[in-house]
């Protein structure tokens, strides 16, 4: 291992402390793009309740033994993630055994910390904060706690409301404690799709121009490929292999955007919770609000954020195969305290269960729940 790096905590909202060691300046970066600017200006006089250590090289006894092809491998006591973000080759060793305070240990070089937000939410729930895939925002003196499976509309919610003044609290992980209903988040950059922009004008104008030309130009070429994927040459392997770029540039076609860069000022650090709105998509062409119960809710998340916890948990059991006779710090009983949370923070509270059509039209989602919000607080 390998100093010449410096101590850097990251506060979030003093319910954690992240402690990077040996961090360099690019180190600092990795973690920075996923937990967003929460770097203290000195490292803080509080245990840290996250440790990651950055190493120029992961030194391990003996031969690594791999699980999978190239997806993780254990050598001595050391567990070892070798696969990152978009499938990037990685060495970095995770403590299944003590997640709360014990080092990972991280070759540096990497695009993010393999595991950070699911092992930070464990974390927190350990310490009896409800971690909750979810948006969460301001608008006219409301809190609104918006939730639900991924990919059901909570962004395009937090940004409709923003194009009308609200405030920005956190987006894809909001934190809670149950005994006041604290609200914080985690600010990292929001992810803005291309199509989101023809509902909201204005938020073309904040992006960067490397951002707009990045989007013009996955634009273009998924319209070129779809030439050639298409008529006598789709036939052809070419047009084969044009097909499946075509649909790997659509996926492309979104921008990391800084919720400063998107909220100004109107940003909080923290928020008490008023309103619970559960949101997905259905098969109808109406957007839809209807009243259900913050009983209900939970019930309902409590499966989503298990389905959110799989990564950790399937690493937690490529550990016990590679050791046995180890234990894995508090995972056996994490679904029933996370359900015991969610009881605890979102039964009794206002809830409504929002449903709209797929992709969410923007508009419709702010008439729909502003009609809500302005009745009787």
């Amino acid at each position: 291992m390998s100093g010449a790096g410096q101590t850097v905590d990251f506060d979030l909202h003093g319910l954690a402390v992240v402690r990077l060691f040996d961090a360099r300046p690019a180190d600092v970066r990795v973690v920075a793009r996923q937990l967003g600017p929460l770097q203290a200006a000195m490292p803080l006089d509080r245990p840290a309740d996250v440790v990651v250590r950055f190493v120029d090289h992961l030194p391990l006894a003996g031969t690594l033994r791999l699980l999978g092809v190239d997806d993780a491998g254990f050598a001595g006591d050391a567990f070892v993630v070798l696969r990152g973000r978009h499938k990037t080759s990685v060495r970095v060793r995770i403590p299944f055994d003590r997640l709360a305070g014990g080092e990972i240990v991280c070759e540096r070089g990497l695009a993010a910390v393999p595991l950070l937000i699911p092992i930070l939410n464990h974390v927190l729930v350990e310490k009896g904060v409800l971690a909750l895939h979810a948006t969460a925002f301001v608008w006219r003196g409301r809190s609104v706690l918006a939730t639900g499976w991924a990919k059901g509309g909570k962004t395009e919610l937090l940004l409709a409301f923003a194009a009308h003044g609200a405030a920005y609290v956190g987006d894809e992980w909001v934190y809670i404690e149950p005994v006041n209903g604290r609200m914080v988040g985690v600010p990292e950059p929001i992810r803005v799709w291309d199509w989101h922009l023809g509902d909201l004008p204005a938020v073309r104008g904040r992006l960067g121009r490397p951002d707009r030309l990045r989007l013009a130009g996955t634009r273009l070429a998924e319209a070129g490929l779809a030439g050639l994927g298409s008529g006598p040459i789709g036939r052809t392997p070419v047009g084969r292999l044009a097909r499946r770029a075509r649909a790997l540039a659509h996926q492309q076609r979104n921008v990391q955007v800084p919720p400063r860069r998107l909220f100004g000022d109107a940003t909080c650090r923290e928020a008490p919770l008023d309103v619970v709105v559960l949101v997905g998509s259905h098969a109808a062409p109406e957007t839809v609000v209807s009243p259900v119960s913050g009983a209900e809710v939970a019930a309902r998340m409590a499966h989503s954020l298990a389905y959110e916890a799989l990564p950790l948990a399937e690493h937690a059991l490529k550990y016990r195969f590679a050791f046995p006779d180890a234990a894995v710090d508090g995972l056996a009983d994490a679904e029933a305290r996370r359900r015991a949370l969610l009881d605890a923070t979102l039964a009794g509270r206002p809830a409504f269960a929002l449903w709209h059509p797929y992709p969410a039209p923007i508009p419709a989602l702010f008439d729909a729940l502003r009609r809500v919000l302005e009745g009787p607080a």
